[in-house]
């Protein structure tokens, strides 16, 4: 393909993705409300997917599930398994690739595809969607929305806007038809705008995609600096590449495998915290997870940030600090002696509701400092040994002591991925 040729670009989206998953392994729950959501036992948390069928009576994404069943009370609802979503997810990848090799994951359940040099192997763009479909539908019981473009940008907006809307779950907007299909929609329909920027957009006059993209630039970035402040103009040139359709940024695959910037993890504790053994407790679990990553994946740290949100919800407290050490490690003692002086400096002995840890300036832990008054060599065997024994036997198979008191988290979070259960 010649560089001046014009690029197909496909957004493909999984419907419900959780619930269809859950519909799939249930067949019985074909014709029923499906929706997955936090702890049905407990009659608690919130909703992460509901099906088609769910949706029609006014269950929606992100609500309680209390509220969920009182327009609902038929409501299947079933707990989440994390590490099979993600096991169809990457199912329905090796389904893309058979189309493309340029796959680049969006996330869970989106991924962009382009598939330029696919054409005269497979058809038109059209042909190529339907052809995935038909294949997702049938290995994984899951229907997936294309949006079909010349750039990422319009092919997420083709999507989100119209493919998911319509009976053949496929759309294609072309650069002609910005002008338009897209800018007479309201703002809030916009890929990056949600409530609040709709609102900010109301104050500034503009109401439609249309009534940004044809705000000269520089102008633009005046009513965002008057608004937001002197640091605002790429945010303003975001929302105006965005409104114009302006995308030049290739489909990546193996986009997820870039060396991180930093690795840290973030915990909201089933009740709040007020004693400080309870607090250590939880900080001390969220150094071993983020020094045990750290190690896993080879790289050690020189800078420690902790963040903390207090109750009450209605109006939280609570700060992000950060420090650097003296040395760059991963050795999950040294990193847990800096959490505790910033988390005691800063904490304004509110219950604690949220804490989170991480690493940064990342570099090769094989490079260590040794120093005169630790035996480094040793600390690093003991953790490599620790670390192997939860590799193979889980996170939960050794812990310390204090994690079997009633204010640790471990064993509870070593049957999760990202805070929902496997």
């Amino acid at each position: 393909m010649s560089e001046n040729s014009e690029r197909t670009i496909f957004l493909a989206d999984c419907q419900s993705f959780y619930a269809s998953v859950e519909k799939a392994d249930h067949p019985e729950c074909k014709n029923k409300p499906v929706a997955v959501a936090g702890d049905p036992a407990r009659r608690s948390g919130i909703i992460l997917a509901a099906c088609p069928i769910a949706k029609s009576f006014g269950v929606t994404t992100a609500e309680r599930l209390g509220e969920a069943l009182i327009k609902c009370p038929e409501l299947v609802v079933m707990r989440p398994r994390m590490q099979h979503y993600i096991d169809v997810s990457l199912m329905i990848t090796k389904i893309y690739e058979e189309f493309t090799d340029l796959v680049e994951i969006f996330s869970i359940d989106e991924q962009f595809l382009d598939v330029s040099a696919s054409l005269p192997i497979f058809g038109d763009p059209e042909t190529i969607a339907k052809s995935i479909q038909q294949k997702v539908l049938s290995q994984t019981g899951v229907w997936v929305r294309v949006g079909i473009s010349s750039n990422k940008i319009l092919a997420k907006i083709a999507t989100d806007i119209w493919a998911k809307k319509n009976e053949s779950g496929i759309f294609t907007l072309s650069k002609t038809e910005v002008e338009t299909l897209l800018w007479p929609q309201p703002v809030n329909k916009m890929f990056g705008v949600g409530s609040r920027m709709t609102a900010h957009f109301a104050r500034l006059g503009m109401h439609t995609i249309g009534d940004i993209a044809r705000t000269p630039l520089p102008r633009l970035k005046d009513k965002f600096r008057a608004r937001f402040g002197k640091q605002s103009d790429i945010h303003a040139e975001v929302m105006w590449r965005t409104a114009n359709g302006l995308d030049d940024s290739p489909v990546t695959p193996g986009t997820f495998n870039t060396p991180p910037k930093s690795v840290g993890h973030m915990m909201t504790l089933p009740r709040d915290y007020v004693e400080t053994w309870e607090v250590n407790t939880i900080l001390l679990e969220l150094t071993e997870e983020v020094c045990r990553d750290c190690r896993r994946k080879g790289y050690m740290g020189s800078v420690v940030t902790v963040s903390c949100m207090c109750s009450p919800y209605e109006a939280p407290t609570g700060f992000s600090r950060q420090m650097k050490m003296q040395d760059p490690t991963n050795h999950t003692n040294t990193v847990f002696e800096t959490v505790k002086m910033l988390f005691y400096k800063f904490w304004n002995k509110m219950p604690v509701r949220r804490v989170g840890v991480t690493l940064s300036q990342l570099m090769d832990d094989q490079d260590y400092q040794l120093t005169l008054f630790e035996d480094q060599v040793k600390s690093r065997a003991l953790e490599k040994a620790t670390d192997s024994i939860k590799n193979r036997y889980g996170s939960a198979a050794i812990v310390r002591a204090s994690s079997l008191t009633a204010a640790g988290q471990a064993a509870d979070r070593s049957m999760k991925i990202g805070g929902h259960y496997k």
